[in-house]
């Protein structure tokens, strides 16, 4: 422990987990230790994609080499389609009704290759497996903290990052307790996710069975697609070096956002036919590649109700834990992985120490959770008016600048400019500090 000035516990491997220890591990007076409930690191789910904001940040990091090698097509900056929003849900043709255009277009990765790259660039030593963390304990507020295992097993740490996902121990416990001390029952509101009242189909499509009649490519081998229709939409996009098409098939009952789904599990296998019938009626394009998905996965999609906070005194949330969003703008990973660098910036800052560790989280909190919730809100509002549910309804020429409108938030701001924001608000708040005890 010579030369450490405080040790960093993060509980889960997952995406978010990983960045932030790798990006920890950049800065050698920290000790960053990771603790995965499973036997291995793994991500479940096929495909991921990253907006230009995130690659920005992986670029920092030194990753962007590694993470170009994996990409759906190399990364070179150029402009490239995001999505490309075309009307579906009637037997004969669609058409496009909106085309959203980005600086490198809209990344896309296999999952599992996404965070085997973080995985590779993790330092030996610092990945623990099997340990699912039951609960922590704090005795003062200055003192370490106790992380209690299902093994029966205990670790100490000066600061605890709950990466533990959507049903996230560490909030439960955090919110908890924050509610017992305030007196601010609300706060039970946000420990549990809510069903956003959305069930998806997930499958995987080799490229050369989308091949039509004629031997033509299937459009969304080159151009990731949304093809939208009233209360479902279908998203496809080719990953793996454009060798493999990822499909998310949504059907929504709006109406039932926020509240319970059925005790089934999230994550259930389904038949082919239930797919199809779902989707009866849409246009050739759609059924014709839903017809290759031959082993349809299903999905209830939930997310939480926005946070009122992200930290209590050295513990802080991050990526699912914090802001867990519908996937309707494919965000949830870029935000997780915002959130690992902005915190690694400022817990390698020379003005974080242990004495100072609460102040750096809640500069954490102050940049990060405005645009975490508006993010998850924006998510779900994006899935709303693709499905013609949203206030435009199926005014498709007022709808598509209204989708682009959503979008905003990827240009108003630039990680880099929010982590020396963020550090301005820490050395300002300890100058305030400093002031006030005199």
């Amino acid at each position: 422990m010579s030369g450490v000035k405080f040790r960093v516990a993060i509980c889960g491997g997952g995406i978010g987990g990983l960045c932030l220890a790798v990006a920890l591990s950049r800065h050698p007076n920290i000790k960053v230790e990771v603790y995965e409930a499973a036997a291995r690191f793994k991500e479940i789910g096929a495909g991921v994609m990253i907006w230009s904001r995130t690659w920005e940040i992986l670029a920092h990091l030194g990753l962007d080499s590694n993470f170009a090698e994996i990409a759906h097509a190399i990364p070179d900056g150029s402009d490239g389609v995001g999505f490309d929003y075309r009307k579906s849900d009637q037997p004969m043709e669609g058409h496009r009704f909106y085309l959203f255009h980005r600086p490198y277009g809209c990344i896309r990765f296999h999952r599992a290759h996404f965070l085997d790259v973080f995985v590779d660039a993790l330092p030996d030593g610092v990945a623990h497996f099997g340990k699912r963390l039951l609960s922590y304990t704090q005795n003062n507020l200055h003192g370490p903290l106790e992380l209690q295992f299902s093994d029966n097993t205990t670790a100490r740490c000066d600061i605890l990052v709950g990466c533990d996902g959507i049903k996230s121990i560490v909030r439960k416990q955090m919110l908890e307790e924050k509610a017992a001390k305030t007196g601010q029952g609300e706060l039970l509101h946000h420990i549990d996710p809510v069903w956003t009242g959305t069930v998806i189909y997930r499958g995987l499509i080799p490229v050369d069975r989308l091949n039509n009649r004629d031997g033509l490519e299937h459009r969304t081998a080159e151009t990731p697609m949304m093809y939208c229709g009233k209360s479902k939409h279908v998203v496809s996009y080719s990953i793996s070096r454009r060798s493999i098409v990822n499909v998310v098939a949504c059907t929504s009952h709006p109406e039932l956002e926020g509240t319970v789904a059925c005790d089934e599990p999230w994550v259930v296998e389904c038949t082919q036919k239930e797919l199809l019938d779902c989707y009866d009626g849409w246009e050739p394009e759609v059924v014709d590649m839903l017809k290759c998905i031959e082993k349809p996965t299903r999905w209830v999609i939930h997310h939480l109700r926005p946070l009122p906070t992200y930290v209590s005194n050295k513990v802080a949330l991050l990526g699912d834990a914090a802001h867990a969003m519908s996937p309707h703008q494919g965000a949830g990973a870029g935000q997780a992985i915002e959130d690992a660098f902005i915190l690694a910036h400022l817990l390698g800052h020379q003005a974080t120490s242990l004495a100072t560790l609460p102040q750096a989280l809640l500069a954490y909190e102050h940049v990060r959770l405005p645009l975490g919730n508006h993010v998850l809100r924006g998510s779900y509002e994006s899935g709303v008016m693709y499905e013609f549910n949203g206030p435009q309804t199926d005014e498709l020429q007022v709808l598509g600048p209204a989708i682009g409108r959503q979008w905003n938030w990827l240009n108003e701001t630039t990680p880099v400019g929010e982590a020396e924001r963020a550090v301005r608000w820490l050395v300002e708040s300890l100058q305030a500090a400093v002031v006030e005890e005199r």
